[in-house]
């Protein structure tokens, strides 16, 4: 990898998920040993759905005659931008790139217009504008009133943080000075659920277990992956003043396809992004290590053997947030950054509760993980900036 041209680093962000979309409320859940998870007896399985609250923000928009028709997966992120976007305090952003990306996309909307035409053979003429691929982004723009670079992309589970790659490469390039990146998924449908449970590795916990998604219990017998819905977007920018975290490092790999989720039991993907991200961050280690864990037991079991294989002697700090909010695809790496962030600014480790650990340390450098489907895996590393 090149080293790097520019020093770049993260000045705003905001998000929505089953935790709410306010900071302070979201930092406290994280503190607290409750999962976010909720039951739907209609469906009969465990969901990670947005709060009540986040629901009217969501519908609020849809009050907006020009953004009701659109999926909610845009929605989401179209106020997750906004977040990032007041934080930073960029003003006016008419020149920003953007790129939020979407393992599904527009969910929802297609489900609903395939539906149509399986039943009528007629569609809404609304089908193909608002499922199109490229929606995300060019709405956050329209929305932001950005007239810049926009553009989308669907790596899978490993997507937002892909997007940290592109945006990186767009700042170091300088063909941008300032970036917007993300994920947003709204995946909460019978057909996406079903994709799931076909691949057995659902939860099928009953509707009184406490915590029916166990990512990072290693000990757990059966797979307990539960999907949540959920969208954070984060403002980059080149060597900024006053920056709330540093990207101190980015590694990318891809597993040999073997198999239908492309897990090698050694986690080889994911020892080559570590290793790449530790390299470029110049690090032999970081202090937490905020892992993929989707609550599989092959998926959890193969990323802690990566982690053991790269510190063999003393293993970092390790954690996930999946048990709490359920795994959100193609906004999963995001919301683990928006985590990682939390973190490094309070200065305080979020453990599992199958793993507690009383972590007084000082946290400097915490190292996300995400892995897609086709083995595609990445690794970014946050450092906090010296004040």
């Amino acid at each position: 990898m090149q080293q790097q041209k520019h020093k770049i680093g993260i000045v705003g962000w905001g998000s929505i998920s089953a935790l709410g979309e306010d900071r302070a409320s979201i930092w406290e859940r994280y503190q607290q040993q409750e999962q976010y998870l909720s039951f739907s007896t209609e469906k009969n399985v465990w969901e990670g759905r947005l709060s009540a609250k986040s629901q009217q923000s969501i519908a609020q928009f849809r009050a907006n005659k020009l953004y009701a028709s659109l999926d909610p997966t845009v929605l989401m992120a179209m106020l997750a931008a906004k977040q990032a976007v007041e934080q930073s305090q960029w003003g006016v952003v008419d020149d920003i790139g953007i790129n939020i990306g979407s393992s599904r996309g527009a969910t929802q909307l297609w489900e609903k217009y395939f539906q149509q035409f399986s039943d009528n053979k007629v569609l809404s003429p609304l089908a193909s504008p608002t499922t199109t691929s490229g929606n995300i982004s060019s709405w956050v723009a329209h929305h932001l009133g950005s007239g810049g670079l926009a553009l989308e992309h669907s790596i899978t589970c490993s997507t937002a943080l892909h997007a940290l790659l592109n945006g990186m490469t767009w700042l170091e390039s300088g063909r941008a000075s300032r970036f917007i990146i993300g994920g947003s998924e709204a995946a909460l449908t019978p057909f996406t659920l079903s994709q799931m449970q076909s691949l057995r590795i659902y939860s099928r916990a009953n509707p009184s277990e406490v915590y029916p998604c166990k990512s990072l219990h290693l000990g757990k017998v059966e797979n307990t992956m539960v999907l949540g819905e959920g969208a954070a977007c984060f403002c980059m920018e080149n060597n900024p003043s006053n920056p709330i975290a540093w990207i101190a490092g980015v590694g990318y790999a891809r597993e040999q396809v073997r198999n239908a989720t492309s897990i090698s039991a050694k986690g080889m993907g994911f020892q080559q992004s570590m290793q790449m991200a530790l390299a470029e961050a110049e690090l032999d280690r970081v202090d937490v290590v905020l892992c993929h864990a989707p609550g599989t037991i092959k998926g959890d079991q193969s990323e802690v053997n990566a982690i053991n294989a790269i510190w063999p002697n003393e293993v970092p700090l390790i954690t996930s947030n999946k048990w709490k909010i359920g795994h959100t695809f193609g906004a999963s790496g995001a919301l683990s950054l928006e985590l990682a962030l939390l973190m490094l600014e309070h200065q305080c480790f979020i453990s599992t509760p199958f793993e507690k650990v009383e972590a007084n340390q000082k946290i400097q450098n915490i190292l996300v993980n995400a892995m897609g489907f086709g083995g595609n895996a990445v690794s970014v590393i946050l450092s906090v900036p010296s004040r």
